[in-house]
């Protein structure tokens, strides 16, 4: 369940990277928030009404924790996606899902400090892996010192994801029902991007603009019922049966799926909403950067760090 949750998130960058350039042609006055904003803000508001539907009855019986726990997991995921989402209109699909993994190596150093425990020779060398992974992929300027926007962006993102997975897995939450958890989130998200999206409109005509498009209207329902419903559904439910330790060496497949879809899938997405987005190729940047990053995650994963009180479960989020 869990590997087909990282199929379904693996689907969505190059789905979203079509939809950013089917935004570009479609309202090419707008900015690219704007943009970001029309491909998460729909996907939610159906995702949210869905889930109402199927859980009419669990409503009134939402606990006070879950409340917390969703509003905080809603929150943090809500920010990494935005950045996330408009970091891929400013670098590749496969580059945007190598990066975003950078919450896999940063949860175990933020458990080290918070408990002032050394983590262990796997994590400085996982770090190290990871570094010098994101430096390749993500096309660092050694004289200038700084990023593309599209890799700065999806990097800071990463950090909000981590932010979400350590909300899911503290224990104070442990009691949690996953189904109810899962319908705060996407209200909380639904309501922030909503709010966001009629702000950040030109007119009420750019607003509407999309929905006359069939493809819109198709990428859309891809990403609501497979990469948010899907996917959140089955990571909220089936993670907690599994170790950490499984569930970090599943999520290293994420990236990798991703990847190997947006070698194909941009060139049929083309065709359908006619637009120039050309398929990806294996790059020695992709290929070094791309496999420095998942062995990190994988040692990592295989080699735990030493004596934390608490070990969250890993999961990925786009």
């Amino acid at each position: 369940m869990l590997l087909l949750a990282n199929l379904f998130w693996g689907l969505s960058f190059p789905v979203i990277k079509a939809m950013s350039l089917l935004h570009a042609k479609l309202l090419p006055e707008a900015g690219t928030w704007f943009s970001t904003l029309c491909t998460v803000a729909p996907r939610f508001v159906l995702a949210t009404l869905i889930l109402l539907l199927l859980q009419a009855g669990e409503l009134r019986r939402i606990t006070r924790a879950e409340w917390q726990q969703g509003l905080l997991i809603g929150l943090f995921s809500a920010a990494g996606m935005l950045l996330q989402n408009d970091g891929l209109q400013f670098t590749a699909a496969s580059t945007s899902a190598f990066l975003t993994q950078l919450y896999a190596i940063l949860i175990p150093l933020v458990l080290a400090v918070r408990y002032r425990t050394n983590p262990g020779g796997s994590v400085w060398l996982s770090c190290l892996l990871v570094l010098a992974g994101v430096a390749i992929l993500g096309r660092f300027d050694w004289h200038t010192l700084r990023f593309g926007r599209g890799e700065a962006e999806t990097l800071l993102a990463s950090l909000f994801f981590m932010g979400q997975i350590l909300c899911l897995g503290s224990r104070r939450f442990a009691a949690n029902r996953p189904g109810r958890i899962t319908l705060v989130m996407f209200a909380v998200q639904a309501l922030v991007f909503t709010g966001l999206w009629g702000a950040a409109a030109p007119d009420l005509a750019s607003l509407l603009r999309p929905f006359g498009s069939p493809a819109w209207l198709g990428f859309t329902l891809v990403l609501t019922l497979f990469c948010t419903l899907g996917s959140f559904s089955l990571m909220n439910a089936w993670q907690p049966k599994i170790s950490s330790t499984e569930a970090g060496l599943i999520y290293c497949v994420e990236p990798i799926f991703g990847s190997l879809m947006a070698l194909f899938l941009p060139a049929v997405f083309s065709v359908w909403a006619g637009i120039q987005y050309a398929n990806e190729t294996l790059t020695w940047t992709l290929l070094v950067g791309g496999a420095l990053i998942t062995a990190a995650n994988v040692l990592i994963q295989l080699r735990p760090p030493r004596v934390l009180p608490v070990s969250p479960s890993l999961g990925a989020a786009d």
